[in-house]
């Protein structure tokens, strides 16, 4: 019994997460709710039901969506995922639009805020 209800968590968070990727994402590409509901030919309400995590898109609908905002399918599932990995690989795609200087000062301040979040 106690398995089923960390599954369910599990996929709770899970849609969460997706969802607030596909905010991200839509809010990236400049795209209203209104504007991803038309190219999709769904209600601006499921729009917002997949961006609050009530309902998870469908693979078939990641697939759209990742057209949408030009970006890959696994974009919209790394970057919502709690997994190391998937947080690296992220990380590594937001780092890669940075030049070295940008990239230099932003480690410091990664670095900076882990020190301090050690003394507390």
């Amino acid at each position: 019994m106690q398995e089923g209800i960390s599954l369910q968590k599990t996929e709770k968070n899970l849609g969460k997460n997706v969802g607030r990727a596909i905010a991200k994402y839509r809010q990236s590409a400049k795209l209203t709710q209104a504007e991803v509901a038309e190219i999709l030919n769904i209600s601006i309400d499921a729009v917002s039901r997949m961006e609050r995590g009530i309902i998870m898109p469908s693979v078939a609908r990641l697939i759209e969506l990742a057209e949408i905002f030009d970006c890959e399918a696994a974009d919209l599932l790394t970057a919502s995922s709690p997994r190391l990995q998937d947080q690296s690989q992220y990380l590594f795609q937001l780092l890669n639009q940075l030049d070295e200087q940008e990239r230099c000062q932003l480690i410091h301040i990664i670095e900076s805020m882990i020190n301090w979040h050690k003394k507390e």
